[in-house]
């Protein structure tokens, strides 16, 4: 009797631990829905942004941008970023009206032809002004757009990170799947892995020095994108970042770009 009743209590301790247990898919949304939460909240923002683009031979190019966000209700964000800097670029702006699974929004303004041009949505995965970033890699990022799988825990240098696996459930993705290193501390990413359709490894994006914002948000000063497959690479780095500056819908409408 007594060996039934010990042999009850494990198969009901067994059973218990087969119900509360979590999958893989399942941890990995959560890590994401806490890093969607985390970030909601910041209304709207401005920062300055300077781009070096680096060939496989090492020459560099730098592009200035003015960057500004708008964050929707329900919704993807709105960005503008607007081009300073080199001459041939100046005025050059790009509007990005990102969403979940439905296909992204974007315009682009060429003033050498003084009009704005709707990008394809079949072209995100092209090179945003030759560097190293896609359009894709630029719209915002929605928790919808991919299924998630937990990796596993792992130390990037001194932060300890989640290891999820994202794979894009949007159309047109130039990516089969993306590797993200999540900082358990700030849930914010400190490494993302790119592969390509072919399921090759195509870029590394790593965040540094990152910052926080009205007590809340977290973001990074410089982020470096490096393409293994051409030897190029892209570093971004932000400066003057300001929030809830008062944007509004007004300023990110695609027939205000010429202004």
């Amino acid at each position: 009797m007594r060996y039934l009743q010990l042999f009850s209590l494990v198969i009901l301790s067994l059973l218990s631990t087969m119900t509360t247990a979590k999958t893989a898919e399942e941890i990995g949304l959560e890590i994401a829905m806490e890093t969607d939460l985390r970030d909601t909240g910041f209304t709207d923002s401005i920062a300055d942004m300077v781009m070096l683009l680096k060939n496989e031979d090492g020459d560099e190019s730098i592009r200035t941008v003015k960057m500004k966000s708008l964050e929707m209700d329900n919704d993807g964000n709105k960005d503008l970023s607007i081009f300073q800097q080199p001459r041939d670029l100046k005025n050059t702006s790009v509007l990005t009206y990102s969403h979940a699974l439905e296909a992204d929004e974007q315009w682009i303004y060429l003033p050498a032809l003084k009009r704005v041009k709707r990008i394809s949505t079949r072209n995100k995965s092209g090179p945003f002004v030759g560097s190293e970033f896609s359009f894709e890699d630029l719209s915002s990022w929605e928790v919808d757009k991919y299924s998630y799988r937990y990796i596993k825990d792992e130390l990037l240098g001194d932060r300890d990170c989640f290891i999820v696996e994202n794979t894009p459930r949007y159309e047109y993705s130039g990516y089969a799947r993306q590797v993200e290193w999540v900082d358990k501390e700030i849930y914010q990413p400190r490494r993302i892995d790119f592969y390509d359709r072919q399921n090759a490894l195509l870029k590394t994006l790593t965040f540094h020095d990152y910052q926080q914002y009205l007590n809340k948000h977290w973001r990074p000063d410089r982020m470096l994108m490096i393409n293994h497959q051409t030897g190029k690479s892209t570093e971004l780095l932000w400066s003057d970042r300001q929030f809830k500056v008062g944007l509004t819908d007004r300023d990110f409408i695609p027939g205000t770009l010429k202004r």
